[in-house]
């Protein structure tokens, strides 16, 4: 007689972000009183980098947007200085990749143009870009940055074309695009690549969708219109996947998994409500996991994507009575490594004028570093020149570590490091929201000076701009107004609170020098004679 032994097994999938929530800010770290666009585009109507978020705004015209720091929350003054050279409606804003200083904006005055933000912040209206793209003759409706390749952008339009812009053009104005794509007998709704810039996945208003090579523009790919209705689509990293968001036949808001060789048929679909409003989709490589985000909805669901079926795995969401136009993403080096987040969003709330940070955290006890969900990730470093990359270099992502003392942006600054006693190493600032906005600022104002010497240089000898704390004279002056007299308080009073924290920070720098010190002659061994 055999016996046979039962073996139980969980219902329940084994993973690490099970446990996953998220948390929004409290009143005082919101944006109040954001005059949101009314807009009825279907983006994301606001881009986020570690130092500013914009946000595109409803204004009388032409087009205009925001440019706030991250770190100044609660109310914003209705008179805010904005960056308003458009002469249309501004639909869609990216912030470039690997330079925290520049931003890109589309319009339907169907142009595309390129900002430099001063490194203090937006002062005073913006109205001179970088950069003008002329090239679509209707609408521009949406912008994207190469991944890998610097100053490389992909813009399309109502015109049903793709046009790649290389920026390092010397040209104040571009006329010419380095290439166009004409496979859309449509409206490109989405357009998406893959981690080494190679591929790029778009969703058409046909409800198709298509993979190309990115630099060429060559068809790959087609997917089947019959079998989902796609209205977004974003590449699943290097998992060789696409997922795509729209309508089924019934027209339920449907998610959709496609296998990047083979687009006729999807590996999965998935009916979720019956609600009207665009889903989108972000997607976060280093963790695996998939957030779906609907425009008008109050809820933000997530899953984890496998290699294996069933593929996705629902997770939880996240649930609040306060529905949401749009959504910026920080990126990974911007994020609080200290409390475990590991995705964060910026919630655009119309009804109450509101900008409401998320961040989606893993619970732990432990307050270390933890390694096991901070896999290295894509850094603000470009891994080919324009050039390379329109010469047919192809390279994957520059990576770096977001663990504290190893950021890939403290490299280009070590003289100052030195200087300043390593007291902006991270490993001692990022529990410290103070110094580690002291440390952003102390960069910025050497960026600055260094950017005003190379200006002051190429105009010549006698045309030296002055420089006052590598700030320029003009920013100097007595305030004017009411609106400056404010700022030059508000940052009065951020200075003596950053030179507080330096002091407070060296003190116990020097209370652990004397500790080490008195330690090492403690364990001595006497001398022999």
């Amino acid at each position: 007689m055999t016996v046979t032994k039962m073996t139980w097994r969980p219902q329940y999938r084994s993973s690490k972000f099970r446990h996953v929530f998220g948390k929004a800010a409290a009143k005082e770290g919101c944006f109040d009183g954001v005059p949101i666009t009314r807009s009825v585009q279907d983006n994301n109507f606001c881009a986020v980098n570690p130092r500013f978020l914009a946000v595109i705004t409803e204004c009388a015209g032409g087009g205009a947007f925001l440019v706030l720091s991250v770190h100044h929350t609660g109310k914003v003054d209705p008179h805010h200085p904005r960056v308003s050279g458009h002469k249309g409606n501004v639909l869609d804003i990216k912030w470039n990749p690997f330079n925290d200083f520049c931003i890109a904006s589309c319009s339907e005055d169907t142009t595309v143009k390129v900002w430099e933000i001063p490194s203090h912040g937006v002062f005073k209206h913006i109205t001179t870009p970088w950069k003008e793209l002329q090239g679509h003759s209707r609408r521009v409706g949406l912008i994207e940055w190469h991944p890998t390749a610097n100053n490389i952008l992909f813009s399309t339009a109502y015109d049903y074309q793709i046009m790649i812009w290389n920026l390092d053009s010397p040209e104040q104005v571009i006329k010419n695009p380095v290439r166009t794509i004409s496979h859309h007998p449509d409206v490109v709704l989405s357009m998406s690549f893959n981690a080494d810039g190679t591929l790029l996945a778009t969703a058409c208003k046909d409800r198709k969708v298509r993979l190309m090579e990115a630099r060429s523009g060559n068809l790959l790919q087609e997917g089947n219109a019959k079998v989902s209705k796609a209205s977004k689509a974003l590449i699943l990293g290097n998992m060789k996947m696409v997922v795509t968001t729209g309508t089924s036949r019934w027209n339920d808001r449907q998610i959709a998994l496609w296998d990047m060789d083979d687009l006729s048929v999807p590996l999965l679909q998935e009916n979720l409500d019956s609600s009207s409003g665009v889903l989108f989709p972000f997607y976060d490589p280093d963790t695996h996991m998939l957030y779906l985000a609907g425009k008008g909805d109050g809820n933000i669901r997530y899953y984890e994507i496998s290699s294996e079926k069933p593929y996705l795995h629902y997770l939880t969401e996240y649930r609040s009575p306060i529905p949401q136009k749009g959504m910026g993403v920080m990126p990974k080096r911007g994020l609080d490594v200290s409390s475990c987040e590991v995705f964060r969003f910026y919630r655009l709330v119309t009804i109450k004028s509101l900008i409401e940070p998320l961040s989606m955290i893993v619970p732990r006890r432990s307050e270390s570093y933890q390694e096991d969900i901070y896999p290295m990730t894509a850094s603000n470093k470009p891994a080919v020149t324009s050039e390379e990359w329109l010469s047919g270099v192809d390279k994957g992502p520059v990576l770096m570590s977001l663990k504290p003392g190893s950021q890939v942006e403290e490299e280009s600054f070590p003289d100052l490091s030195k200087a300043l006693g390593n007291s902006l190493d991270p490993a001692r600032t990022s529990n410290r929201p103070g110094m580690l906005q002291l440390s952003y600022n102390i960069q910025d104002q050497l960026a600055t000076k260094e950017r005003n010497e190379d200006r002051a240089l190429s105009q010549g000898d006698g045309e030296r701009l002055a420089l006052s704390n590598g700030e320029d004279l003009a920013f100097c002056s007595p305030p004017k107004t009411e609106n400056e007299l404010r700022l030059k308080f508000h940052k009065q009073q951020d200075e003596i609170r950053r030179l507080r924290e330096l002091l407070n920070q060296r003190d116990v720098r020097i209370k652990q020098l004397e500790l080490e010190i008195k330690n090492a002659k403690n364990t001595q061994p006497p001398c022999s004679l």
